[in-house]
């Protein structure tokens, strides 16, 4: 099938902690563009001669609402050409080339398990996208726990928000770990001590979505199958794009 490119158009860019941006892009062509909550779209960025330079993928972060909007959380890379130019090149107006959306880390269409959602910086997109699709939907869902990690209380990204749907949805809760401040709220230090207490004793009803740097991906399943002894089909994952 040939790919279908779209040219979308920067509505807003708000900075919500430092170092990350939240990306509004509208799609004027299109009345509506259809994806599944926690997939991805790749952007075609003028910082390359060749594709490998120039595409850039990046999770969803908004929900499936039926509109022409989409919504992306990106965090500057000292490293990352596509990142540098997403923050010094563009601004509101911008226009942005893309493909997709793809990728298969969505939910099952019943949700039949507990969802543990395990997250680290703006791996978080895929699962706001979920989570807000779930409550906007109405959709019937068991317990939700988002368990997110980042290094000071500075980069715990839409707090207020997810705050606001824990309040909101009886069986949904948020737990963060504080890796560089140690006077900090929540838990100090990373992700894996909080899911490796909560679920030490295995059960086969709970799923575990992962999304963050392939470093904590490979920790979380090796402790997820290996220390604690779940069954592989209970580990989804996504690399950062």
């Amino acid at each position: 099938m040939p790919v279908t490119w779209h040219e979308g158009l920067i509505k807003k860019i708000e900075p919500i902690a430092p170092d990350v941006r939240h990306f509004q892009v509208e799609v004027p062509d299109l009345e509506s563009l259809d994806f599944q909550a926690g997939q991805f779209i790749t952007m075609d960025l003028p910082i390359g001669d060749k594709r490998l330079q120039r595409w850039r993928s990046y999770s969803i972060a908004s929900a499936p609402e039926g509109d022409n909007v989409l919504e992306f959380c990106i965090a500057r890379s000292t490293e990352g050409a596509g990142t540098k130019y997403l923050f010094e090149s563009v601004s509101e107006g911008s226009g942005l080339r893309f493909k997709g959306p793809e990728g298969g880390f969505v939910l099952p269409e019943t949700i039949e398990k507990d969802l543990v959602f395990i997250c680290t910086g703006t791996g978080i997109a895929p699962f706001r996208s979920m989570i807000l699709d779930i409550r906007n939907t109405g959709k019937t869902y068991r317990n939700i726990h988002l368990i997110f990690g980042t290094r000071t209380e500075s980069g715990l990204l839409y707090r207020a928000e997810l705050e606001q749907l824990a309040r909101e949805m009886p069986r949904f809760r948020y737990d963060f770990a504080l890796s560089r401040q140690p006077d900090g709220p929540g838990y100090t230090g990373y992700v894996h001590q909080i899911y490796q207490e909560e679920y030490a004793e295995v059960r086969p009803d709970v799923d575990f979505f992962i999304c963050g740097w392939s470093n904590m991906i490979d920790d979380a399943v090796a402790n997820l199958m290996i220390k604690l002894g779940y069954d592989r089909s209970q580990i989804h994952f996504e690399l950062y794009g």
